[in-house]
């Protein structure tokens, strides 16, 4: 039975659906979301359209067709843009998905004001309102089936995948972890704010990282969000350090997840390295032994330089060409498990 599923899902994702074009749309903002950026089959043909530094061959503001009626989520990672999942999203859309990505409230390319545990405690609601709005949407509504509804997230968007496969997490745990390992996974506690470099400036910006971490994150209440319209998850590269982790020795989903061995933002044997091993039932989609961070941000933002750019450029000997493969095995899992 496994192997006639998986060649069902390998004819599906190679099947007509691949030759259509990627509709690029979105939903506005309102009160309480930023925008809802789509991405999903059209039969318009696709142009170049320049969103920020990248050039996307898409058709704009095209009229769906019907793919497979499912709906993937995708959540940005921290100062994210829908634009550095483009490659994923076509990926998906050529197997029959519509792809929504939200804009994460104060954690996103626009605004990067309240990155964080404070932003993770308001994502799984911003991906549950974002189906909600693709589900209220005259164009989409009647294309979509929204009782078995796919997330991926990258990074902070990992968190929130997490989240939404079962995890429990606290602001406290964040704390936790950051008292115990500042060092060995600084970045991932404080950020692009500051790095440590060697010097004797490291012992005050530990002295205040760590304050700033005590007085900030002290709230010790478990947090979870359930929507059971969500069905399967996949996290990459995820930020995983605060969770409980028997929360995710047993998600209530398909859980799969992707991992970099050279992130240094994320250090895997913190977050990522702990996930697989509690997790029997997780599917490992990839590993990336010369990926770093910004491995899965395709296409990925040009010219970035400072801490940002030796946090997410890549590490030497990086092969991008295989992302493609990569993208393929995501969308083959949530073809196994989102398609009926």
């Amino acid at each position: 039975m496994r192997l006639f599923s998986l060649l069902a899902v390998s004819c599906v994702l190679f099947s007509g659906l691949a030759q259509a074009s990627v509709g690029l749309g979105s939903i506005a903002a309102t009160d309480a979301d930023g925008p809802v950026t789509l991405y999903y089959p059209s039969d318009t043909p696709a142009a170049a359209v320049t969103r920020g530094p990248f050039t996307l061959t898409v058709a704009e503001s095209a009229e769906p067709v019907r793919g497979n009626g499912r709906l993937v989520v995708i959540s940005h990672g921290s100062g994210g843009a829908p634009w550095v999942h483009a490659d994923l999203a076509r990926s998906l859309v050529e197997a029959g998905f519509v792809v929504a990505l939200p804009e994460h409230h104060a954690d996103n390319y626009r605004d990067t004001s309240n990155p964080g545990p404070n932003s993770w405690a308001m994502r799984p609601q911003e991906v549950s309102r974002a189906i909600d709005g693709v589900g209220r949407d005259a164009r989409f509504a009647p294309l979509l089936n929204l009782d078995h509804v796919g997330v991926y997230g990258m990074s902070a968007g990992g968190h929130t995948a997490l989240s939404l496969a079962g995890g429990r997490w606290s602001a406290a745990g964040f704390r936790q972890h950051c008292e115990a390992h500042l060092v060995d996974d600084f970045q991932a506690c404080v950020g692009l704010i500051t790095r440590l470099t060697g010097g004797m400036l490291d012992g005050i910006k530990q002295w205040v990282a760590l304050a700033v971490i005590r007085y900030r994150f002290d709230d010790t209440t478990l947090q979870s969000h359930h929507d059971p319209r969500i069905a399967a998850v996949v996290a990459g590269v995820p930020f995983a350090a605060d969770f409980d982790m028997a929360s995710l020795a047993t998600p209530r989903i398909p859980l799969g997840l992707v991992t970099a061995r050279q992130d240094r933002w994320l250090v895997p044997r913190f977050h990522s390295d702990p996930v697989l091993q509690v997790c029997t039932s997780c599917e490992h989609l990839a590993n990336l032994p010369q990926g770093g961070h910004g491995a899965l941000l395709s296409p990925l933002p040009p010219h970035l330089s400072g801490l940002l750019g030796d946090m997410l450029n890549d590490p030497p000997g990086f092969d991008r060409s295989q992302l493609q493969g990569v993208d393929q095995k995501i969308t083959a899992f949530f073809l196994q498990h989102l398609v009926q």
